[in-house]
């Protein structure tokens, strides 16, 4: 089973507009509205690929009564934790005439400390019938530091591989703590680590704890970097549409593969990327096209030299 556990979660507002014009009034058909967040997003892919799944996260408020409904309707298997503060939303509009998605995410409340000890016993409870433990995601404002550590912590007394997709000081944190599995963006790194280049910064992770860095580069592909290994996937052509959830497909098909026992990275990182790829082709984060395994074939996969991802100062 694949265990996911998302600290912020939110509902996700999604509209498509003919082309979005800043400080115009939009028409747009009905949205749609999905129980999101980047942990459920993990575990709709892995659910719909037919993987084994159990998404934890909070609930609470009006919004978090539509958010449940949702999840429940999904038939993607979970377990909430109630909360006094209200479920945040995540607005995303879609300009069809560009193929660029804008983005306006609720920053989230913080739960009480006897919420986030309900939402780490919930986690813990469900362990022992766990092969990997993903945690992904934002913390809201004020969440206590040793939040991401001891999920971590706990998941490595378990045995159970941890593969984390967060950002700022998280992301060094959870490194420390030992995540097998870090998953940030170009920016992320730089933000987190001060380093400007990607295959050092991703090696600085590596130094503090972490065995694998997945390193999503946008239209440039994904690269896989270990403390020997660094492999480059691409696919010659970047695809149109809505990249939203595509990092949290390709953290899907990692925790797929970790959970049945694969550790190379090569071959993480060719699903991963197929993944991504796919779900930027579908219109709603927690989704990818079923051309995943034809744009898998389509990968171009090379093992660079470090100094070839080095910008250029001038």
């Amino acid at each position: 089973m694949i265990l996911t556990v998302t600290p912020n979660p939110a509902l996700d507002l999604t509209w498509r507009v003919d082309r979005l014009v800043e400080g115009g009034t939009h028409r747009a058909d009905a949205g749609a509205a999905r129980a999101g967040g980047k942990g459920l997003n993990v575990a709709r892919v892995a659910y719909a690929e037919g993987a084994d799944v159990l998404a934890v996260t909070t609930v609470g408020g009006r919004v978090g009564e539509e958010f449940a409904a949702e999840l429940r309707t999904s038939g993607v298997p979970h377990a909430l934790v109630a909360v006094a503060a209200e479920t945040r939303r995540s607005i995303a509009v879609v300009d069809e005439a560009l193929g660029d998605t804008t983005i306006i995410n609720e920053r989230g409340a913080n739960p009480t400390d006897a919420e986030w000890a309900a939402l780490l016993a919930a986690a813990v409870e469900r362990l022992s019938g766990a092969r990997v433990l993903v945690v992904s995601g934002s913390v809201p404002p004020g969440a206590p530091e040793s939040l991401l550590p001891m999920l971590i912590a706990v998941g490595k007394d378990a045995g159970v591989p941890v593969i984390v997709d967060t950002s700022g000081p998280a992301l060094l944190r959870a490194a420390e703590a030992g995540a097998a599995v870090l998953k940030p963006n170009a920016a992320e790194l730089v933000e987190a680590t001060g380093v400007a280049d990607p295959v050092e910064g991703a090696r600085s992770l590596i130094a503090r704890g972490t065995e694998l860095v997945l390193l999503s580069l946008g239209a440039e592909g994904m690269l896989a970097v270990t403390a020997s290994a660094l492999v480059h996937a691409r696919l010659d052509e970047p695809l149109a549409g809505n990249p939203t959830g595509a990092g949290d497909a390709g953290v899907a098909a990692c925790a797929v593969l970790y959970a049945e026992g694969v550790r190379d990275p090569e071959q993480i990182l060719r699903r991963a990327t197929a993944w991504s790829a796919a779900a930027v082709l579908t219109p709603l984060a927690g989704d990818i096209s079923s051309r995943w395994t034809e744009l898998e074939q389509q990968l171009r996969i090379s093992h660079p030299h470090p100094e070839s991802f080095r910008k250029d100062p001038s």
